[in-house]
Order: structure tokens, then sequence, then C-alpha cells
């Protein structure tokens, strides 16, 4: 599934401007093979037989309004999660619990993950970004830890707490444009942060290259894990 929509006002109360009409296509470049992705006239663009090949490149092509949009990324894989592990120790806290994944790096070759984080019943995620610079062909952990509220000890992690961690295999371009992403987003209360700059993903408008499409085209092989603290 292909979700498209527009953008709105930053205090506009609408939830979502779906898109209605596009001609979305996905195009294998390695095989030439086209996937046409048909409108769900909800702002979904859907098909059932789409098959993923890592390390193949793939186009994309939206065509709306008289403007076409393109972008090209690779599959990346991604190493399965080898253990999750529950401790007090290997976070920031060491009286709250938290939460670490473990997978093997590849050797020989450089690797960039995203990390996915989110407690049953939030509204957001955590995104943390990885690479193997420092750790290539290694085993690599990531923890996940809640901040301890003295007033509210329900917001740390609590046994029978259930977490889902999503484990990405991403580009280096992507990894480059979310981990600025991230950055922006935490520095976002800190009075004494720079001034947050425009990011630019993949998406080309090949119509009129001022109105590029805002978000970025990424194919990602991933593995989930669920996770209830004891």
């Amino acid at each position: 599934t292909i979700a498209l929509s527009t953008s709105t006002p930053y205090f506009d109360t609408t939830v979502l401007n779906e898109v209605v009409g596009a001609s979305v296509r996905v195009t294998n470049v390695n095989t030439n093979t086209e996937y046409i992705f048909t409108d769900q006239n909800n702002g979904n663009y859907t098909i059932n037989n789409f098959v993923p090949v890592i390390n193949d490149t793939y186009t994309l092509e939206v065509i709306y309004n008289g403007e076409t949009y393109t972008a090209e990324e690779t599959l990346k894989s991604v190493s399965e999660i080898n253990a999750v592990e529950q401790s007090v120790e290997g976070g920031f806290d060491d009286e709250v619990l938290d939460v670490s994944i473990f997978f093997d790096d590849p050797v020989d070759e450089e690797n960039y993950y995203l990390i996915r984080f989110i407690e049953e019943g939030d509204l957001f995620p955590v995104l943390e970004t990885e690479t193997d610079e420092f750790s290539n062909g290694n085993e690599i952990d990531e923890f996940f830890e809640k901040d301890r509220d003295d007033a509210d000890d329900q917001k740390e992690l609590n046994p029978g707490d259930n977490v889902t961690i999503t484990l990405y295999g991403i580009s280096e371009r992507y990894y480059n444009y979310i981990d600025l992403l991230i950055e922006q987003y935490d520095s976002g209360g800190d009075p004494f942060s720079a001034t947050p700059a425009e990011i630019k993903g993949n998406c080309i408008n090949e119509t009129n290259e001022s109105k590029y499409a805002f978000g970025y085209f990424r194919l990602s092989e991933t593995v989930t894990v669920n996770y209830t603290f004891e």
C-alpha cells in the first residue's frame, strides 16, 4: 500500500488531505518489472503481486494534477534479532526497566539501521538510528528506556507493559535523512537548539522542481518482535 496526501497549514484541524486520482507506479530497475498501484479512492493505492528483491533498485512515479514526482531507492536487507532482554542496568537510569535487542552485523559491508520502539497504548514511537562504523561484523545491541517520573510511576516501563520493536535495514542516504529529522525532533523543546532547517527527501517533482514532495521513498526489509516485561 502507498498512501498519498497533501500538506495542510500548521494550525489547520484537518487530519488528512487524501490524494485521489493519482497514477502510481513502482519499477524494478534491475528487471524492468512494473507494478501499477490501484487507486482505492481514499488516499491509498494498493497492489497484491509486488515481489520485493533484496538489493534491487526501485523507482517510484506518481502523476497528480499534471505534475510528475519520481524517487529512487534500493531495497536493503536486515539481520534477524538474536535476543530481547530486559534489565535495570542497561539504560541511563538504574532504577527503571529497559529493554535491549541484539542482532549480528554482516561482515565487510557498510550497514545502516533504523529501530522503532513503541509501547502499547502510546501514540508516537521512539525512533533510533545506528551504523556499523565502529561495530562492523559484531553483535550490535540497542536499548529502549522511558524516563522516570516520581509523580507518575506508570510513565516508566513496568512489569506487564508490552512493547513492539521493529528493526529496519536502510540505505546510507535515508540514514542521513532520518537522522537529521530525529535530531530536530529531539531538540524541539530546547531553547538553545538551532532553528530547524528544511530537510528534503529523495522525491523530485520533474514538472516543477520547486514544488518537491515531502517525505522519503524508502524500501526496507524489517524484523519485528513483541516483548512483555516481567
